[in-house]
């Protein structure tokens, strides 16, 4: 299978704090990667830096072969084959779930209303939430407003999707329909990666974990690995700590 994703050499620095400390790994199409590690490893800068929300300080990140970090590139192009889910749901208030859906198909895709409109409703009903299409997101649960997001990511067909802690801001109770639309997508065919704290989901859907540490990836591996009987020290002291 070949690389969808490929981060070469990523570092990254705040001043001068070096966060990443030269990162490599890849993703293939249609593969799960679960990336966990205690706070402050670096998981959701480096994930921010695969799609240039943050600068690389150095490095190379490839996404279908195109290197992003090249003059030439078109960075606004490549994000659209790059989907983003966060952890705040960054949805308009004053605009319906359709509406924020159909915005970027209309704004930045140049789609007429009706085509968008018909786009959006697809993609609103892949995550459930096709009946809830007029409601505005103080009418929707964080949950449903997580699946309206993930439904706005869908709809400009991206051919991966990175997910920054898409439920920590969800009550427990609306954790599990978030969850379920992202299995879909895996059993769809969807590349994904993910950074998140649901280790239970990471050790039934992923196809690999990928442990970081102090801004480096010090561990990887299937979750029967990683969880089961993980090598590098600071891997073994935080799944005991998840046992706990």
């Amino acid at each position: 299978m070949s690389s969808l994703l490929e981060v070469r050499g990523l570092r990254k620095s705040f001043g001068g704090t070096e966060i990443l400390r030269g990162i490599d790994f890849s993703v293939a199409a249609q593969e799960l990667v679960f990336v966990i590690g205690p706070s402050g490893s670096g998981k959701s800068t480096m994930l921010r830096c695969c799609n240039r929300l943050e600068e690389p300080t150095a490095g190379h990140v490839f996404v279908d072969g195109v290197d992003l970090m090249a003059p030439s590139t078109d960075i606004n192009a490549m994000r659209r084959r790059i989907g983003m889910v966060f952890q705040a749901f960054n949805l308009y208030p004053h605009m319906t779930a359709l509406g924020n859906v159909t915005l970027a198909l209309r704004k930045v895709l140049g789609k007429p209303r009706e085509e968008a409109e018909a786009i959006a409703l697809a993609a609103l009903d892949r995550v459930g939430l096709k009946e809830k299409a007029g409601n505005y997101p103080s009418e929707l649960s964080g949950g449903q407003q997580q699946r309206v997001a993930i439904a706005r990511a869908l709809s400009l067909e991206p051919k991966i999707m990175l997910f920054d802690e898409p439920t920590s801001a969800l009550d427990p109770e609306l954790v599990g329909a978030v969850l379920g639309v992202m299995r879909d997508l895996k059993a769809a065919g969807m590349t994904m990666v993910v950074v998140s704290h649901e280790m239970r989901f990471a050790r039934d859907a992923a196809d690999r974990i990928v442990f970081m540490a102090d801004g480096q990836i010090v561990e990887q591996g299937t979750p029967a690995e990683v969880f089961g009987n993980p090598q590098h020290p600071r891997a073994r002291e935080f799944v005991a700590e998840l046992s706990r």
